[in-house]
């Protein structure tokens, strides 16, 4: 659930900006949010105390890492787009349908906007899924059991994947570290993409789940092509060299300007 991090809404615009920026200066947050310099230290402080960014001379950054942000600092970036996306896809979900859920915040966030579905069999590795999922009483809720990944609070390896190969689920929900400019889906770790994948072969229905910051976002573990899937859901237009190679496919792209239905 969101909010294991105390942070106000202008620290969370403050780290979205950061991430998507590269850089900002305590100047240009001061006059961007209209409060004083020693208020933003006093933001960017915390934010730093957190490790959701790093203080460099004049400002702050995104920490150096090679590896994902952490789960928490996931949950905050980019809200109001993963909340969009989330609409798009509770739009498109029945009452009663069975769903698959991966890893993930977006996925998280789409669960939380179904809440008031009714009747949904909900499947997944991702305990922050499940317990959402389970504040509707009219849902059945269906985990992977396993060894928990901590931070993250998911299950990987191969009992997610034997989880997800017994069923066969109306929708597939997932999301991905990054998507190269081939179209090639990218995580970070392999048993990431062997749980995506393990849905996506066994669902009727896949929803790619990805706010616009996963284009060309880099990542090393290969896992399929973004045509593989039924539908992209994202908060904007796709870029146009992604929105080209969906085209000729059979893969829907739908965002707050409409659906491309092929």
């Amino acid at each position: 659930m969101l909010g294991q991090i105390d942070i106000s809404k202008r620290q969370a615009e403050i780290a979205d900006l950061v991430q998507k920026n590269g850089f900002a200066s305590v100047d240009e947050l001061a006059e961007r949010f209209d409060v004083t310099t020693q208020t933003i230290r006093r933001d960017v402080n915390g934010l730093c105390e957190f490790g959701i960014l790093r203080r460099t001379h004049g400002g702050v950054e995104p920490p150096a890492t090679t590896t994902n942000i952490h789960y928490s600092t996931r949950q905050i970036l980019s809200l109001n787009e993963k909340r969009t996306i989330a609409d798009l896809v509770a739009h498109d979900v029945q009452n009663g349908q069975s769903l698959a859920f991966s890893i993930g915040t977006t996925p998280e966030i789409v669960m939380q906007a179904l809440s008031n579905h009714e009747s949904l069999s909900i499947f997944t590795n991702n305990l922050n899924v499940a317990f959402t999922a389970s504040g509707n009483p009219s849902f059945q809720v269906t985990i992977a059991g396993g060894r928990l990944r901590h931070g993250d609070r998911d299950v990987l390896g191969g009992v997610a994947q034997e989880f997800f190969a017994r069923y066969k689920f109306d929708i597939g929900i997932f999301g991905v570290a990054g998507v190269d400019e081939d179209g090639t889906l990218l995580d970070f770790h392999e048993d990431e993409v062997a749980a995506r994948q393990a849905i996506l072969a066994n669902c009727r229905q896949s929803f790619l789940v990805l706010d616009h910051t996963k284009f060309g976002r880099p990542a090393h573990v290969r896992g399929g092509h973004i045509t593989d899937v039924s539908a992209v859901y994202s908060e904007k237009t796709l870029p146009a060299d992604i929105a080209d190679l969906i085209v000729p496919s059979r893969t829907r792209m739908v965002t707050p300007n409409g659906e491309v239905k092929i």
